[in-house]
């Protein structure tokens, strides 16, 4: 008896996805390079992807080809967001009428209702992710770009950062938008959204049709940097990212710039007045808010609307009823300075570029990289190692601590580049002592040291990064091309410190 056929298959479903244009691939992998530059300079741990989500204009929602995602191999599926059109709909009609604002020209009036669909689209897919990534318990934050028409699709841009590292940082109270960032990290995502929508509308009007993302990492940390600023700023007052940068510029009489900048409106309840200027200062007078700088000390600080300098006063104590979080600029070196909000530090600014606040090394984490890099080892070992780590995180002028489980080999072998000692068990004190000089000291995961002053050579390596120093590059090209699992605590002059565990051994 003949076999009957099996049933056809719908058309729809043998035929592969649609494309949203020719170079959409292209532009996902340059998207993900660009977030992975960016975020790894704040915090390797933020672990960036990047995805692009296309919901078709012409197609009804129940349409197998109605949503694009890119790319397609994506552990979300083009049915997961089949219902973000119907869901931003349900969002205009719970928000009862608007108050339409009519404008003389339709263009116009048009143009604008087009930019709130956009935005309930926006809201829509966010919405939809979170719900996604809360019901498999994905630790990620989402974050979407309003949607751009691109050849018949609104295409939203997605990148999601691990919640964890983004959470542990200081954010600011209030509801964070895309116009108010709650911290750098935030702020940077929306530079890096920014920058990936003027891409994608330049691309759409270009004749090659491929987007370029070619802005500096380090030029779209300082966009964010003046996000955060113009957040911060009383009254959203533009340039006080740039006043800040060129006060932090200058010298007086050979000293270098240190002081504090309280940031509040003027006659704010929270300050008690010290001393006050008959005519306020404008901020952009660099030079005379430096000679100012110098009249700060302790609590006291110059009082700012980030636009002029009023005089000096201080912010009551916390118990006082009219007491306030506010912001502050605490100038601390020579083209160093640091934002701080209600005594946590929002970010880092050093030679003109911001950095997040990196704090001590913690043990958990520590623990965590340890116990990767060196299975063997038990707790009561990598407490040891623990030990070891939180003193050099305690010099100020940096150094570096390479763990090895070849450290004795490689004293041997870089016998000419560093000082050879007789091998004994690293103790704190001695560590202090052994790290006094530049290079690295090298022990073995049991303690055991082998040399000090060690000069780290390696191969050359794409995880480099020309806006740190060479303690730190040259540990990534040796922790990159060691054959032995290998970590290394790196304490930068700045105040930067970086665990660097061997990759292949993790």
């Amino acid at each position: 008896m003949t076999p009957s056929p099996a049933p056809a298959r719908p058309l729809s479903a043998t035929l592969p996805p649609p494309a949203m244009w020719e170079h959409q691939s292209l532009f996902r992998v340059s998207a993900q390079l660009f977030a992975e530059g960016i975020f790894n300079l704040l915090d390797r741990n933020l672990r960036p992807e990047v995805f692009l989500l296309g919901l078709a204009s012409g197609r009804e929602e129940d349409d197998p080809h109605s949503v694009v995602v890119e790319p397609p191999t994506l552990r979300y599926s083009p049915q997961d967001f089949m219902g973000i059109k119907t869901l931003a709909a349900s969002f205009e009609a719970d928000a009862g009428p608007r108050d339409n604002v009519y404008h003389l020209h339709p263009q116009d009036h048009d143009r604008m209702e087009k930019q709130h669909w956009y935005e309930l689209v926006c809201r829509a897919t966010e919405q939809t992710i979170c719900e996604l990534v809360e019901s498999r318990q994905e630790a990620r934050r989402t974050f979407c770009s309003t949607p751009l028409s691109l050849n018949g699709y609104l295409v939203v841009l997605v990148v999601q950062l691990a919640a964890g590292p983004y959470n542990s940082y200081y954010t600011l109270p209030g509801k964070a938008t895309s116009t108010r960032p709650a911290s750098l990290p935030h702020a940077a995502v929306l530079e890096f959204l920014h920058e990936c929508t003027r891409a994608l509308r330049e691309a759409d009007t270009a004749d090659n049709e491929q987007p370029v993302l070619d802005r500096d990492y380090n030029e779209v940390l300082r966009g964010a940097g003046r996000r955060l600023m113009l957040r911060i700023s009383p009254g959203s007052a533009h340039g006080l990212y740039d006043a800040c940068l060129g006060i932090a510029a200058l010298r007086h009489e050979g000293g270098e710039g240190q002081g504090t900048m309280l940031l509040a409106r003027r006659q704010h309840a929270a300050i008690v007045p010290v001393l006050t200027l008959e005519a306020p200062v404008p901020l952009r007078d660099h030079r005379s808010i430096r000679k100012l700088l110098e009249l700060t000390e302790g609590r006291t600080g110059l009082v700012s609307d980030a636009s002029h300098v009023f005089g000096l006063g201080y912010v009551v104590e916390e118990d006082h009823p009219q007491y306030e979080p506010l912001a502050t600029v605490q100038f601390t070196n020579h083209y160093g300075w640091e934002l701080r909000h209600g005594g946590h530090t929002l970010m880092r600014v050093v030679s003109n570029t911001p950095r997040l606040p990196q704090s001590k090394v913690q043990a958990d984490n520590f623990a965590r990289v340890a116990h990767q890099v060196f299975p063997s080892l038990d707790d009561s070992e990598v407490a040891y190692l623990w030990e070891l780590a939180l003193e050099a995180a305690n010099q100020s002028h940096g150094t570096m601590l390479c763990i090895s489980t070849g450290a004795k080999v490689e004293a041997e072998r870089l016998r000419r580049q560093c000082f050879r000692v007789v091998p004994r068990v690293m103790t704190p004190p001695v560590l202090r002592l052994a790290s006094s000089i530049d290079g690295a000291v090298l022990v073995e995961p049991d303690g055991t040291c082998y040399a000090i002053g060690v000069i780290l050579d390696g191969q050359a390596t794409e995880k480099g990064d020309s806006s740190r120093g060479a303690r730190y590059n040259s540990a990534v090209r040796y922790t990159s091309s060691s054959p032995y699992p290998c970590l290394a605590v790196v304490v930068s002059e700045d105040g930067w410190i970086d665990l660097l565990p061997s990759t292949q051994h993790t």
